[in-house]
């Protein structure tokens, strides 16, 4: 019989070029996202100037409206004060803003040289976009609950349905989503931070020209032939009427049309430009 001690099999190491999963299991693209996610999370967490911008902005706002203009703007019989009328249209204004410092991160990430990092760990480009986008998500939906707050604060007060409170949820996150996707996109289209921050200027106005502070018939018939086809004005009203418990008809199935095509086109839009960019 031989003497030689009987040796205990080891494990195979894990591969050093991926991020961490499963044991025995290469990681997916949901656990990449979940990953960059949490990434994404941790670093607006130490953005704190942008952070309260994003919160604070759309509350400020709203409050210069209500208590400085409300009294001067006629928004018809149906609406008791002009807070009743102002709130969904803040909240589109809020994702708008929450959404635009995803094309500041992606754009940072881009010029920054951790996406040839992600590569090398075999992290693709959508994880990596989409974790932008599910933080932009997460920080949005605290954005939209805290100025909620504040406006049941000041007078606010909604009719809504179950049915309205579930539709209205669904027409504010598709928003979000497809806001944050074409943030997302800018920030690949733009070749520095402070580009991508200016481009979405033009993202975060699109409230203004619509109904979300001013009825479109007071509009001058230029800009009232615009504000009434936009892709904002369609998710204000909607909004406004699930909220308010007002007739719809078939407002939010064109606003969540509006939403799947931005995110259609952002989509297809992102993973163009991120192959560009890292050839």
């Amino acid at each position: 019989m031989s003497d030689t001690a009987v040796q205990p099999r080891r494990a195979p190491a894990r591969p050093t070029g991926t991020v961490s999963g499963p044991p025995g299991r290469a990681p997916g693209p949901l656990t990449h996202t979940a990953v960059m996610t949490a990434r994404a999370l941790r670093l607006s967490s130490r953005n704190i100037d942008a952070l309260i911008t994003s919160l604070a902005l759309p509350i400020m706002l709203m409050l210069i409206f209500v208590y400085f203009f409300g009294g001067a703007i006629d928004t018809g019989s149906e609406y008791d004060t002009y807070v009743m009328y102002v709130v969904p249209g803040v909240l589109l204004l809020s994702a708008g803003f929450g959404a635009a410092t995803t094309a500041t991160a992606v754009s940072e990430d881009m010029k920054g040289g951790i996406i040839d990092r992600f590569r090398s760990l075999d992290v693709g480009g959508t994880p990596v976009l989409a974790g932008h986008v599910a933080a932009s998500t997460v920080r949005n939906l605290c954005a939209t609950a805290l100025v909620f707050g504040v406006a049941l604060l000041i007078g606010f007060r909604p009719a809504a349905t179950w049915s309205g409170w579930l539709l209205a949820a669904v027409v504010l996150i598709a928003y979000i989503v497809a806001l944050s996707w074409l943030s997302a996109a800018i920030g690949l289209l733009a070749r520095t931070p402070e580009a991508a921050s200016g481009f979405t200027f033009f993202m975060s106005f699109l409230p203004y020209p619509s109904s979300a502070f001013v009825r479109t018939e007071s509009m001058p018939d230029w800009l009232h032939g615009f504000a009434d086809h936009q892709p904002i004005t369609p998710a204000i009203e909607s909004l406004r009427g699930l909220l308010l418990g007002q007739e719809m008809g078939g407002t939010p199935w064109i606003a969540l049309a509006w939403a799947a095509g931005m995110l259609t086109v952002a989509i297809a839009a992102s993973g163009t430009l991120f192959r560009i960019r890292t050839r």
